[in-house]
């Protein structure tokens, strides 16, 4: 891995074994906006329990406070909305392919509706392991 490398356009890889992860903070101002998490390098393994959004300060929109987790081809391909309202550590929770098969990156969409949001923080943190064998 390359220092100063932005994560957000290159596949990061560590040449040892070890679990690798993508981590971006999101906001109630990223709302509607495709945020762009990472990038995954062909062949990872993305840890499903490892995965998700650690809510830090509860979103407070009105009726909705969700999050969606995928790709910029599937906005919702991991996590599809994904309760946002209290603090906690929400895992991914759709049951697809976790091993991606091309370079592949990560988005996390922010997802609120009903009287405007004042507050909400989090962290989408996506932990992998690259493809060793390849």
């Amino acid at each position: 891995m390359a220092t100063g490398t932005d994560n957000t356009t290159v596949a990061r890889e560590s040449h040892e074994q070890q679990v690798h992860y993508l981590r971006k903070s999101v906001t109630y101002s990223d709302d509607g906006t495709a945020v762009t998490v990472g990038v995954l390098p062909a062949g990872a393994t993305i840890l499903k329990p490892l995965s998700g959004v650690n809510v830090d300060t509860a979103f407070d929109a009105g009726t909705t406070n969700t999050l969606n987790i995928g790709t910029s081809g599937d906005d919702n391909l991991y996590g599809t909305l994904l309760a946002v309202g209290s603090i906690a550590f929400v895992p991914l929770d759709e049951a697809v392919a976790m091993t991606v098969s091309a370079v592949t990156t990560i988005t996390a969409t922010v997802v609120l509706t009903g009287t405007a949001a004042t507050a909400g923080a989090g962290e989408v943190i996506i932990a992998y392991i690259p493809d060793g064998d390849g």
